[in-house]
């Protein structure tokens, strides 16, 4: 199953226009009730000086032979970020002119083995590589005892967003989780602007949607790249505890993505996962007492 490329960007569009107001870019608003929220469509393509037939045939992907004058006179008029941006162009482009289609198939996810032994090394701070569709590829101990221990799990269940969809205890790690399933949804649809023809993706997404509150977040059309950022957790053995995450996606292979986990020196978050640290030592070593 993969994704209707046409259909997910009408879909984005109209999430878009759906943001904003009339007062929000500079025209009037004559009152009346809207049928929808937002912009109309007449009102959008005034702001990007383009005809309505034509922002029309966009939304409606009736064509994918847009210029990159009239992508970029939509992306200003729906004031998208980077990342959307970047999006809207995958999405509106013909194949040719995108940096990677996909065949549909996927050869296996693998980790190459300099970097498992760089997160073999990583011993004071939480880290994994995550791959194509939140796949959890690879990971350090402190990882694993900070959120899940992935070698447990089924192969299709070692995914950030199945768990978060499905597993209870996984959701509960987090202060919010549902701004990490928010997250976590955004950084689903960038790999599907990425591969829009990848089946396992799309087989995926259809799973994820089955469950209610993901389906809703994911009608909300909201895209981001994993970059950086902080997540508070609530950790069973050190209570709660806010950590910062650094992205490090490698330059012949951006599916794939080292994710490590920082804190500031001296501060309380460091001393907590100092205590983690420890406790999981522990763990493995009484672990490898009764082996």
């Amino acid at each position: 199953m993969s994704i209707d490329r046409r259909a997910e960007l009408g879909e984005f569009l109209r999430s878009r226009r759906a943001r904003l107001n009339p007062a929000d870019v500079g025209l009037p608003d004559h009152g009346g009730r809207r049928r929808v929220p937002g912009l109309r469509r007449e009102e959008l393509a005034l702001l990007a000086g383009v005809s309505v037939d034509h922002y029309v045939r966009l939304e409606q992907g009736r064509s994918l032979q847009f210029s990159e004058e009239v992508l970029d006179a939509v992306a200003r008029a729906l004031q998208l970020d980077p990342t959307e941006r970047e999006h809207l162009y995958r999405l509106a482009r013909t194949p040719s002119a995108q940096v990677y289609q996909g065949t549909g198939k996927r050869e296996p996810q693998e980790v190459r083995p300099g970097l498992r032994r760089l997160l073999d090394s990583t011993i004071d701070v939480p880290a994994y590589v995550v791959g194509l569709g939140t796949d959890v590829l690879a990971w350090n101990q402190l990882a694993a005892a900070l959120l899940t221990d992935f070698g447990t799990l089924a192969p299709h269940e070692r995914n950030l967003a199945w768990l978060v969809c499905h597993d209870e205890g996984f959701r509960a790690l987090f202060a919010d989780p549902l701004a990490k399933m928010q997250d976590i949804a955004a950084y689903v649809r960038f790999d599907v602007g990425r591969h829009p023809g990848d089946q396992a993706l799309g087989a995926l997404i259809a799973e994820l949607c089955r469950n209610a509150e993901f389906a809703r977040v994911w009608a909300e059309h909201d895209v981001r790249d994993k970059t950086h950022g902080s997540y508070t957790y609530r950790n069973p053995v050190v209570g709660e505890i806010r950590l910062d995450y650094e992205t490090f996606r490698a330059p012949d292979d951006p599916d794939q993505a080292l994710i490590m986990q920082t804190v500031p020196e001296g501060s309380p978050a460091e001393a907590a996962l100092r205590l983690l640290a420890a406790a999981n030592a522990r763990t493995l070593g009484s672990w490898m007492t009764m082996s």
